[in-house]
């Protein structure tokens, strides 16, 4: 019987979610809801993939949402950096695989990546050490590919992964507690005007998202001619 009650609260809350916010931002908020805690953790890790889609837009949602009671917000914090550790063990595995030469290379050929981000990780790296891994889980781009001079360099994967859970927890905790502090703020405008705001945000992602790939596409292709280019 308690557990009948349970889910049936459970269900109404979710449900409340749906009702209340409308377009892309109830549809985000009724997901993660759904997926619960897990879910920032595999949207922060998709997020040290994809750039275009950064924590910053993620992680206020849950503070939100823990907030707004659908969510434990030590639990979002906890499973974000979990989402954020995995993905940098995968970058700094890629890194201690194939080596400097082979990585840089993949760099180069993979679309809309661009090996300057590469050899920016890298300066970084050889800046502040073992501190960059910690320091570069706040720095955008920088954060996604720090764990490959980490894994050039074979740095101790201990020590690494204190270093990536250190920071991830910080830059996470900054983030989703901004979402909580501000809930009361924020839970009157989205009753209100959730849909108009989805659209809004979904026209941003769009420009966002399209300047992205042009701009990267006119500088390989602008790298290309000159090398290309006859020298004389």
């Amino acid at each position: 019987m308690t557990a009948n009650l349970w889910t049936a609260s459970n269900l109404a809350m979710e449900g409340e979610v749906v009702h209340e916010y409308e377009g892309f931002i109830g549809w985000v908020l009724s997901l993660m809801t759904t997926l619960g805690e897990p879910g920032v953790g595999v949207a922060l890790f998709i997020e040290t993939f994809f750039p275009p889609m950064p924590s910053e837009a993620v992680l206020p949602g849950a503070g939100f949402l823990a907030y707004d009671g659908h969510m434990n917000v030590w639990l979002a914090i906890l499973w974000a950096t979990i989402g954020c550790l995995v993905g940098a063990w995968g970058f700094y595995a890629i890194g201690a695989l194939l080596g400097r030469d082979r990585t840089k290379w993949l760099v180069e050929k993979t679309p809309l990546l661009e090996v300057e981000d590469f050899y920016k990780a890298e300066r970084f790296f050889a800046r502040f050490g073992g501190l960059a891994v910690l320091l570069g889980r706040c720095v955008p781009l920088v954060r996604s590919f720090i764990s490959v001079p980490a894994g050039i360099e074979r740095m101790p994967i201990l020590k690494f992964s204190v270093y990536t859970v250190i920071g991830s927890a910080v830059w996470n905790s900054i983030w989703i507690g901004l979402g909580y502090a501000f809930g009361p703020a924020i839970k009157p405008i989205l009753v209100q005007w959730s849909g108009l705001i989805s659209n809004i945000v979904l026209v941003i992602i769009a420009l966002l998202f399209l300047w992205f790939v042009i701009a990267r596409v006119r500088k390989l292709l602008k790298a290309r001619s000159a090398d290309n280019a006859p020298t004389l």
